[in-house]
């Protein structure tokens, strides 16, 4: 009873989204309400769960978020993503423009959210086609590729970040095994796929996109934009604190060397929080003072950052709710008492869920953090790896973007496709990460 409870729910938050239009996080908090009435929590206690619920999702992914936003905001104005994105294309030659454009969009998708690096980095990418005659798809398939699977898979990214706190995971574990997952996932997703891709819908290579689309966007001359190792650097920098800190932590256990004020000193900074605080300083430094643009100005960088990811907080907040609320109505147990006894590994099933729930909802965030709510019980009786939980709740809320994902409109929209044409490019895709994704995860927990 209590799945069909749930699948009730799913059907409702669906309805209200897709046929009422309603805002999805409004959707929600109104499907939280009507799911916690129905699995039998007390009416007093349903504000105080969808409060704790929402409070406990925001209170660890606030900080981690904004700063990461305000980071990305820095790094996109000042022109340091242009300057990245121009000297890979520069040193890789046109014959290479492929992985110039993979190992572009990865290094700028670990710094930014999605949809920010998708935005940024088209019109690059517009141009690079103009100017070598090749296809915009040619080279869009592997930037949506490397921006998608740091999205899915890489903290600061609100979908990794905020699982690995439901689970209790370590965030430096989680980047350290993703960076793993994610490299050769990128290269079977992107260049390679993008071959089968030409041969599956020929007739998308030939377009030339809707640049129109994008609106007023900001360029800039190469010799105005900071200096390409500076860029990477500052893009880079959480990602060298938390792994450095992981990798010795890592180490720490394996050798069993005693703690000392070193290893405190390193643990502290390579903290997720220390990290996104120490990065934001320095690219305000990097990117702003030290070219001489007014603090004012780079203020102004960073309140637009914020005000930009609101809804995008307040949405995660209520996919936290909803979670709290299956988690206090006993569906999560009710899922532990299923599987107790089989031999399904926590790790597919964490995968099977956030894909159904991904195919179910569109968003991949509230997928997994639902899935969190469902999965979490059962962590308590296995030895499975955290970390490798989160990436694989990631992978499952990849899985398939289709009509009801904001992602599938605007790859459609921006390359000029068909919906025929987005589902065998852009939905196929987004099922060869997931896909990908699970099969190194698997791979991988045989040796962690």
């Amino acid at each position: 009873m209590p799945l069909v409870i749930v699948g009730i729910g799913i059907l409702a938050l669906l309805f209200l989204i897709m046929k009422f239009k309603l805002n999805t996080f409004v959707s929600l908090i109104i499907v939280s309400f009507g799911v916690a009435l129905a699995l039998g929590i007390k009416p007093d206690n349903i504000g105080t769960t969808i409060e704790a619920g929402l409070g406990a999702t925001l209170g660890h992914l606030a900080l981690i978020f904004g700063l990461g936003a305000m980071l990305g905001k820095l790094i996109a104005d000042s022109g340091g993503a242009q300057r990245i994105a121009m000297t890979l294309v520069n040193k890789f030659g046109e014959k290479n423009i492929q992985w110039a454009v993979v190992v572009a969009s990865f290094i700028i998708g670990v710094a930014l959210f999605f949809e920010v690096g998708l935005v940024l980095l088209i019109p690059i990418v517009f141009a690079i086609s103009k100017q070598l005659r090749v296809s915009i798809l040619y080279l869009g398939i592997p930037m949506a590729a490397a921006l998608s699977v740091t999205h899915g898979f890489l903290p600061p990214h609100p979908g990794p970040t905020a699982i690995a706190g439901e689970y209790g995971a370590n965030l430096g574990e989680v980047l350290l095994y993703g960076f793993i997952i994610a490299i050769p996932t990128v290269i079977i997703a992107g260049p390679l796929f993008t071959k089968l891709a030409k041969k599956l819908v020929p007739a998308s290579f030939t377009k030339t996109g809707n640049i129109a689309s994008l609106g007023e966007q900001k360029t800039f001359k190469l010799e105005e934009t900071p200096g390409f190792g500076i860029s990477v650097f500052t893009a880079l920098l959480p990602v060298i604190l938390m792994s450095f800190a992981t990798i010795v932590n890592l180490l720490q256990k394996t050798i069993g060397f005693e703690d000392n004020s070193l290893l405190v000193a390193i643990r502290f900074i390579g903290n997720a929080g220390t990290a996104m605080v120490i990065s934001l300083l320095v690219a305000i430094y990097t990117m702003g003072l030290a070219r001489k643009i007014p603090i004012k100005e780079v203020m102004n960088s960073c309140t637009t950052a914020i005000t930009h990811i609101g809804m995008m907080l307040l949405i995660i907040g209520g996919g936290g709710a909803f979670k709290q609320v299956l988690i206090d109505g006993g569906v999560g147990d009710y899922v532990a008492e299923l599987f107790k006894g089989t031999s399904i590994s926590p790790i597919l099933l964490a995968w099977i869920i956030a894909a159904i729930l991904r195919i179910s909802l569109g968003s991949a965030t509230v997928a997994a953090l639902t899935t969190s709510g469902l999965v979490l019980p059962m962590l308590g009786h296995s030895d499975v790896n955290l970390a490798l939980v989160v990436l694989a709740t990631g992978a499952g809320s990849l899985i398939a973007s289709h009509v009801n994902d904001a992602g599938f409109w605007m790859f459609k929209e921006y390359f000029g496709l068909s919906i025929k044409e987005t589902f065998l490019t852009w939905t196929l895709l987004e099922t060869i990460i997931s896909v990908c994704g699970l099969i190194f995860i698997l791979l991988l927990s045989l040796f962690v």
